[in-house]
């Protein structure tokens, strides 16, 4: 039996498209093993699903000044030696690492024990974890067809991202019963990704009674976001974080909003969701979230907003525009057809398996 380490942590992100591989990779007879951080987000989404999980230590490589610089190093040195431990106790024949701080020390562990270790990079270019991680990785997936001429010839191969089939079969009417919704008016959902976004949320709240005029709302929230205030609104329910319902509330939305991260917009991209990107902006991040909202602007599947640009009437302008012109962004989402990015990961892991 091949054995499979997968990895990956910090936001849902880099979690999501591992659970997604799941399925085949036990159909096709792995073994599985989990390697996350002590008490990431990755931890709870994994123990739920019977995987066995191990936390090791990490830490985060900033690019700007934070006392928490000078002993995440040491976190860092303290994950390598746990993974290389985990690596011989284990013995797994292949490593796959979804991106996060948590997989630098696991990748190079990986190479160090000789066992072979395949990155996914979702964004434009490679963030920090990645980079570091390129020079021990002996393929690198990714998203976008821009980045696979920035990489190494020899490793990069596009394969989209993958998706979880459940996502693809949500119950609209289970929505609208969860929801408490009627049917007479469009549903917009508000996703902040798995950890919130807080500028989105607000300027959301700030337009509310507008938007109650024409649409129905779902607002993700993040941890610890939501506004007690606002709780048995007619016409509004928010959460923090949504599993279980999530591919319920997908099929029940007609326009979403969301951040630009990676994950969040492949899947909206193959559930051809009309949408309206707000990425996280440049002096709050590097930047990423921008380059994959372009790249989707420029298909023609997204609008796309920048926080600076958001005002109370640009919004609400942007939001009746997405929806008034909601075919024309399903129609550039859905002609390409869709490829099987579950299937050709799984073939690229079977080969360095080998």
């Amino acid at each position: 039996m091949k054995h499979i380490v997968l990895t990956g942590g910090g936001t849902a992100g880099h979690v999501t498209p591992n659970i997604a591989l799941l399925p085949m990779l036990q159909e096709k007879g792995y073994k599985i093993s989990y390697i996350g951080s002590y008490n990431g987000i990755e931890k709870k989404l994994i123990e739920e699903l019977g995987i066995p999980y191990y936390g090791i230590a990490s830490g985060k490589l900033r690019r700007y000044f934070d006392l928490k610089n000078f002993s995440d190093p040491f976190r860092v040195l303290k994950g390598f030696a746990q993974a290389k431990k985990l690596m011989k106790q284990l013995k797994p024949d292949v490593v796959f690492s979804k991106g996060g701080f948590v997989t630098v020390p696991v990748v190079i562990a990986a190479k160090k024990c000789k066992v072979p270790a395949i990155i996914h990079e979702s964004d434009m270019t490679p963030g920090l974890a990645n980079k570091l991680c390129l020079s021990s990785a002996s393929k690198i997936c990714c998203n976008f067809p821009e980045t696979v001429k920035s990489l190494p010839a020899e490793k990069a191969i596009l394969t989209g991202t993958p998706i979880r089939k459940e996502l693809m079969s949500g119950d609209k009417e289970a929505a609208r019963t969860f929801c408490g919704f009627s049917s007479d008016k469009p549903v917009l959902m508000v996703m902040g990704g798995s950890l919130g976004a807080v500028a989105v949320n607000e300027n959301i709240r700030k337009i509310l009674p507008e938007l109650l005029k024409d649409f129905q709302i779902i607002h993700l929230c993040g941890k610890g976001k939501t506004d007690e205030s606002l709780n048995n609104t007619p016409g509004y329910v928010q959460y923090e974080y949504i599993q279980k319902e999530l591919p319920d509330l997908f099929a029940l939305a007609d326009i979403v909003i969301s951040r630009a991260g990676a994950n969040a917009i492949c899947e909206i991209r193959e559930l051809a969701k009309p949408n309206l990107l707000i990425p996280l902006s440049a002096n709050a991040s590097r930047g990423d979230q921008i380059m994959n909202a372009r790249s989707f602007e420029r298909q023609g599947f997204s609008y796309v907003m920048e926080e600076e640009e958001i005002s109370e009437v640009s919004l609400l302008n942007a939001i009746r525009e997405l929806y008034q012109n909601r075919q024309s962004y399903i129609d550039a989402m859905t002609a390409g057809g869709r490829a099987d990015s579950i299937a050709q990961i799984v073939s690229i892991i079977e080969e360095a398996a080998k």
